[in-house]
């Protein structure tokens, strides 16, 4: 978990990320189901995720632009449940579930790709290209929501 910590803190100290960020133990060569999110909002504390499993998700979803540090010189568009319910394991060793919404349900989905092994852009529709970051015109503000 150090080693996610650490990357998180390296990263945020050079970009700023209006949206929240997140980074994977797989992103790191380390083979493990753990991953730390750092979300948007102002003095929230960093979600751990130790084998995290999505037990649920709302029927409602939208697509919005998602960036990943993986490769972080395009955004795609992707389409996500607007709400999910994890179930993970605390450091302590116990099982917790908890509901996510919108933008953090959002980065919790994405992290939880990478432990499965996948990218958004494996969530984008056929035919959706990712733009480049040039051309993205949300750079600095939030997902927006209808609520």
């Amino acid at each position: 978990m150090e080693r996610l910590f650490a990357a998180i803190e390296r990263i945020a100290r050079v970009h700023t990320f209006a949206k929240g960020m997140g980074i994977a133990a797989p992103q790191l060569g380390i083979g493990r189901a753990a991953a730390v999110i750092q979300p948007a909002e102002a003095g929230t504390g960093a979600i751990v995720l130790l084998n995290p499993r999505v037990t649920a998700f709302s029927p409602e979803s939208d697509e919005q632009y998602e960036g990943c540090l993986s490769f972080f010189d395009v955004r795609g568009l992707v389409l996500r449940p607007l709400q999910i319910t994890v179930e993970t394991t605390t450091l302590d060793g116990t099982i917790v579930t908890t509901v996510y919404q919108q933008g953090l349900a959002r980065l919790i989905a994405h992290e939880i790709d990478h432990l499965d092994g996948r990218l958004y852009l494996d969530r984008m529709r056929p035919g959706i290209e990712p733009i480049p970051v040039e051309q993205y015109r949300q750079t600095g503000q939030s997902w927006a929501y209808d609520s």
